[in-house]
């Protein structure tokens, strides 16, 4: 059978997603960043003046609409993450779709965007956040330079990030109106590499990629690693810093009551014209 070349790479193991989230919830998960988003996503959810009765959580770990804000809604569907990126939703379905620390490891997000899109009725609202932009650039950078010293090569580690503006651009191109993104930047502080890799185990955020090392990593690249990473981001106690950039996105499903651009040539006034009464 031919490959489909319009079809989207293939960049993550999704069944050792899965597998590593059972562990992490098993062993007590890290859940510093998931409790500021559920924070942040309540105040940015009260700030939309209406109300949503069909509501979907996609993929967000251990689910991010907890009581008393769940009551609001007359309907909540919790979508598991799994191998599959075909969401299980009926077109025209829902009036909110919310997904927390899940997005970047789709495989297809454009896909993805676009079955939520469908999924939408007019005037429902995606709110969802992922991790992109400059997260974990020191783990990156230190891993890199201990590696090319150590082993003569480098291996990816660290899953690739979107940044800002490719997600507004993916939010335009599902067909969702009014898109708006930003990012709330995150810096943790660790005794050590090691003390960040441990969360990164209980956040089940660990390397998924298809394309990852199959073969323990030497300790001396490991020691070498974490003595870089002291090195080049450490503060003066001696901590060092791990930066996590949550990147918010907002879009709406199209409707006549939402706000339109004006059309080109329709302005009542010039910038010319502007610019000769200031004179």
């Amino acid at each position: 059978m031919a490959s489909n070349p319009t079809a989207a790479p293939i960049l993550f193991d999704r069944a050792l997603l899965r597998a590593r989230m059972e562990r992490a919830r098993r062993g007590g998960p890290a859940t510093f960043l998931l409790d500021r988003i559920r924070e942040d996503f309540e105040d940015r959810l009260q700030a939309v003046m209406r109300n949503f009765a069909d509501v979907a959580d996609i993929w967000t770990p251990d689910g991010l609409l907890r009581k008393p804000l769940a009551d609001r809604f007359q309907s909540l569907t919790r979508i598991d993450p799994d191998q599959s990126e075909a969401l299980p939703l009926q077109p025209l379905s829902l009036d909110l779709a919310v997904s927390a620390l899940a997005f970047q490891f789709a495989n297809d997000l454009p896909g993805v965007l676009a079955q939520i899109r469908r999924a939408l009725r007019p005037d429902g609202l995606l709110l969802a956040a992922m991790i992109g932009g400059d997260t974990l650039t020191e783990l990156r950078q230190s891993f890199a330079a201990a590696e090319a010293e150590c082993e003569s090569g480098v291996s990816p580690r660290v899953a690739p990030f979107a940044d800002l503006r490719d997600v507004g651009a993916l939010l335009q191109r599902a067909g969702l109106a009014l898109p708006v993104t930003d990012v709330d930047r995150v810096v943790v502080r660790y005794d050590s590499a090691f003390a960040l890799m441990a969360d990164l185990r209980r956040m089940g955020a660990t390397n998924i990629l298809i394309e990852r090392r199959r073969t323990p990593t030497r300790r001396a690249t490991m020691l070498r690693m974490a003595q870089i990473y002291g090195e080049r981001f450490a503060d003066a106690d001696g901590r060092i810093r791990a930066t996590f950039d949550v990147i918010w996105l907002t879009g709406w499903a199209p409707h006549e009551s939402q706000q339109q651009p004006l059309k080109p040539g329709s302005a009542k006034a010039s910038l010319e014209d502007a610019v000769k009464r200031k004179k």
